[in-house]
């Protein structure tokens, strides 16, 4: 069901023509979102969607939610994470799996700027973990606007996900990624030559070599290890103040589902998880046709409509 979701051809009918715009989320460094705005945006609510590793806003799952959502009445905002979406020339750094502050700058320029009053954010796979590792940085300090959340396929405990996708089982899973993951790389030391040497990118194998030689040495970590130990949002779920809705399938390959056994997720009443046996990694491809042909985007858009209710 993973590898169905990923390269099912889909067609967006209903989805009008996004209005690209750059968000600064730190000095020198700019992000790109296609948005979708409704005829008067702040009388509607507004879904802010987060990609996965090697996504984009134009992955499928993006497209299919800013579709549903916007059916519903939504502004909806696809937002790419640095350097994804061909944006490699908005900064000199580099994406990774803790820089929640990015999304979080995005929300608060949307709520602050644009005024918008009903706000949402719904991440997959590596978006999701940032998506609750940042509800959880707000903790009571959350913003009035900022109504909910959503987490797919969330990977909140980094060190177990990428030990799952070592796994042999999940060898052309990790080839892919780590392919798409040096193609970027060497767009990226094309444009800022002076920062980035790939001497080392030879010896890399896996995500884990990955992180070890390239995220480590170039975000500030002092290795794999400790990049996922600072980056995990299972550091605070226990903080997380509005309603967020956690949806992950018991079968994924590289999110263990143990995972979800969490104490901070089991023990917080704002968090609720819907974890079907079937579905893959991001997939949850239904037999049903119509809006719940892929249910979890259809899910995503039903929690957050229902809570702009509230």
């Amino acid at each position: 069901m993973t590898i169905v979701a990923a390269f099912l051809p889909r067609r967006f009918p209903q989805l009008p023509a996004s209005v690209p715009r750059l968000f600064e989320v730190e000095p020198g460094t700019q992000v790109r979102a296609d948005c979708h705005w409704e005829k008067e945006p702040r009388k509607h609510p507004t879904l802010v969607l987060l990609h996965g590793l090697e996504g984009s806003s134009d992955s499928g799952y993006m497209l299919g939610t800013a579709e549903k959502a916007g059916i519903a009445g939504f502004n909806v905002v696809r937002l790419n994470q640095r350097n994804c979406g061909g944006t490699e020339g908005l900064t000199p750094t580099l994406y990774h799996s803790g820089r929640s502050g990015d999304i979080r700058a995005v929300l608060l320029e949307l709520i602050e700027r644009d005024r918008l009053p009903k706000v949402f954010a719904a991440g997959f796979s590596m978006g999701g973990n940032l998506v609750l590792k940042m509800a959880g940085e707000f903790g009571d300090s959350v913003p009035e606007a900022l109504r909910g959340f959503v987490a797919v396929a969330p990977c909140f405990d980094l060190a177990a996900c990428v030990n799952a996708l070592g796994e042999p089982r999940n060898f052309h899973y990790e080839r892919h990624f780590v392919r798409r993951l040096k193609g970027r790389m060497r767009r990226k030391a094309r444009l800022f030559p002076d920062i980035y040497s790939l001497g080392r990118m030879s010896r890399i194998r896996t995500v884990r070599d990955f992180d070890e030689i390239i995220t480590a040495r170039f975000c500030g970590f002092e290795g794999a290890d400790d990049y996922y130990a600072r980056s995990s949002a299972m550091h605070v779920l226990e903080a997380i103040r509005r309603p967020t809705l956690i949806l992950t399938a018991q079968d994924d390959p590289f999110v263990p589902f143990s995972t979800f056994g969490h104490a901070a997720i089991r023990g917080n009443p704002n968090i609720r998880i819907i974890a079907p046996r079937h579905g893959g990694h991001c997939g949850f491809v239904s037999r049903e046709t119509g809006e719940e042909r892929f249910w979890s985007e259809a899910r995503i858009v039903e929690f957050c409509k229902k809570q702009s209710t509230l």
